[in-house]
């Protein structure tokens, strides 16, 4: 495949959950034979290891933060003229932003073509050694901006659990919520605390979720870390164990409701010490 075989457009080239080794050879090619690359560095990230290979694999590329993703004028204007690699780590159209990509480029009479990856989340799911059908609906901890701290994220988790359905939480990479700078990923600790915070306002508010009736601490989890990678983690235990932990870079965890036997015993061989 080469640059003149592939028609103008754009390209949502899925990277993978992380590890480069995890991109198909069909996303390698496309990236390839695309005239411009991009990745975009906001909604996830690569290791900056893997960063530093991207070039030699798939050639020259550029960063693209949230403002040329949202407002993408200079992106579709390049992708009328020729075919543009928007790379994303994970699967393309696993975030609302480029969804709307799509609509943009169909307004536009742009190509629009995407090349799924390999999500974290599946990962994550595969490697808790939960059954998979038993997931709800998957949460995100934000980090709180000023005095703002939604409590959605625990409601979902607490409706998860009334209906004995798993969650898989994600945790926010951007302090800022801006999308302007490299994102740091938020750690563990971050976001039990965050948790305890969300479920003393709800309790305040005089919610009568069941999970509730437990201190945060107590409640069991997985946490995930480096998911991909040659240092990736599963440990589980309680949050409060879970939230010691401060090795890796990039972690999601899991809020199990009630395991049966065979996850039990899963959960079992994955315990911290």
């Amino acid at each position: 495949m080469t640059e003149e075989s592939l028609p103008a457009g754009l390209w949502l080239v899925g990277l993978g959950p992380g590890n480069l080794e995890y991109m198909s050879k069909y996303a390698n090619d496309i990236a390839k034979a695309c005239s411009k690359r991009f990745l975009e560095g906001y909604t996830a990230i690569l290791p900056s290891e893997e960063e530093e290979k991207l070039e030699e694999k798939i050639g020259v590329w550029q960063r693209i933060m949230r403002p040329d993703v949202e407002n993408p004028v200079e992106l579709l204007k390049l992708a009328k003229e020729m075919p543009v690699a928007l790379l994303i780590v994970g699967d393309p159209m696993q975030a609302t932003t480029h969804v709307d990509l799509e609509s943009r480029c169909n307004e536009m009479g742009i190509g629009f073509n995407v090349v799924p990856g390999i999500t974290a989340t599946a990962l994550a799911v595969s490697l808790s050694g939960l059954q998979s059908y038993r997931f709800g609906r998957q949460v995100t901890i934000p980090f709180s901006y000023g005095d703002y701290l939604p409590c959605s994220p625990l409601e979902m988790i607490c409706n998860n659990y009334e209906n004995n359905l798993h969650t898989l939480v994600l945790l926010d990479l951007d302090p800022t919520g801006m999308g302007l700078e490299t994102p740091t990923p938020m750690s563990p600790d971050e976001a039990v605390s965050l948790l305890k915070e969300m479920a003393k306002k709800l309790m305040c508010a005089g919610s009568s979720f069941e999970l509730l009736n437990k201190p945060v601490d107590e409640w069991n989890g997985i946490l995930l870390t480096d998911i991909s990678m040659t240092r990736q983690k599963v440990s589980a235990g309680s949050l409060s164990q879970l939230s010691k932990f401060t090795e890796g870079w990039i972690h999601c965890m899991i809020i199990p409701s009630n395991m049966n036997q065979n996850e039990l015993e899963a959960f079992g061989r994955r315990r911290v010490d």
